[in-house]
């Protein structure tokens, strides 16, 4: 029998990628742009190449873990503990953080991209989920990966887990830089009102006067 919330992790993982290339493939079909799928700097190649073996992994070891005994995983893969309640309720996140981030994908409309291209300008999004926190998706994406601990507490998940954190929350302040460059002071004003992963104020931010 399968371990029902590793399989529920492993699909909502293969959901929310899946649907990450059919919007490169939408944006490109709309744009006639790539969305920086392959980002158009070094630095963004460079992180690309870092960060695709490790999605690759966060979406096989939910997979391993929901058809592979965990006496019969490699040490490095094989939970520290077990708690069917704690792996309940992290799949349940997991499930909301996907069904946000569809809406953020939605809000962003042909404005999404993958990464930094210096010399695009794309339209400055304020408003639904981005009233709220600068980088709502980069949030969501976070829960899954702790959702994903949670349910699957290995050594490697928690590696995993780790580094794609830490890349995160180096590209949301490298994009930052970026539409700071772009925008100027309205996206300045924006940071100051506006969380990055937290947010500040129940109130949404309201561009203009």
């Amino acid at each position: 029998m399968p371990h029902f919330p590793a399989l529920i992790l492993a699909l909502v993982l293969t959901t929310y990628w899946g649907r990450v290339l059919r919007l490169v493939y939408k944006i490109r079909h709309q744009t006639g742009r790539n969305a920086h799928f392959k980002p158009p700097e070094p630095l963004g190649r460079l992180l690309r190449l870092l960060w695709v073996p490790i999605v690759i992994i966060w979406i096989s070891l939910p997979y391993l873990a929901a058809f592979v005994a965990p006496d019969r995983l490699p040490r490095p893969a094989r939970p520290l503990f077990i708690s069917p309640l704690l792996a309940w309720l992290a799949a349940a996140v997991a499930i909301a953080a996907l069904a946000g981030t569809l809406a953020c994908w939605k809000k962003m409309g042909k404005s999404w991209r993958m990464g930094i291209d210096p010399a695009e300008k794309t339209r400055l999004v304020v408003t639904g989920p981005y009233a709220y926190l600068r980088h709502p998706i980069y949030a969501l994406s976070s829960l899954i990966m702790l959702a994903t601990i949670a349910t699957i507490p290995s050594p490697f998940m928690l590696a995993i887990g780790i580094f794609h954190l830490t890349l995160l929350q180096w590209e949301a302040r490298r994009e930052e830089n970026h539409l700071t460059a772009v925008h100027g002071q309205p996206y300045v004003e924006y940071c100051l009102r506006v969380g990055r992963f937290i947010p500040r104020s129940r109130q949404p931010f309201r561009s203009g006067p």
